[in-house]
């Protein structure tokens, strides 16, 4: 772990390069030193219909959600969430200072006592991995 769940506004991909920003916390999270990187999982969705404050649809916003599995202080998971925000703010830099956009993360814990877990992806990463 951890899980990074993005999902943003309807055509937002228009103005920011999403591959970017998933490559960018990828390669973050496993820069913490805190994630295996077998455990990381990158993913986003575009909403289909987003109504944002006032409802001008010049208003955008892209929300992160970060799931790890428990175990971790709460000083580490302040330096990795701290970290991933600070990539992602970085990649969303220009739309923050021209546009109407709203940028939120979250990192929350899973209870690993109520989230069984099994795979292969370890068996096929690269020895450097």
């Amino acid at each position: 772990m951890p899980h990074i769940h993005i999902d943003h506004s309807p055509g937002l991909g228009d103005h920011l390069d999403i591959p970017a920003l998933c490559k960018t916390l990828r390669d973050t999270a496993v820069d913490t030193g805190v994630f295996p990187l077998a455990g990381i999982r990158v993913r986003v969705i575009e909403c289909n219909y987003a109504l944002i404050a006032d409802g001008n649809p010049q208003h955008a916003y892209l929300d992160i959600s970060v799931r790890l599995r428990g175990g971790r202080d709460i000083d580490t998971r302040r330096m990795a969430v701290q970290r991933l925000f600070d990539a992602a703010e970085e990649v969303c830099k220009d739309l923050i200072d021209q546009s109407s956009f709203a940028l939120s993360m979250e990192m929350r814990n899973i209870d690993p006592e109520l989230s069984p877990k099994t795979g292969s992806i370890r068996r096929y990463l690269n020895d450097n991995a």
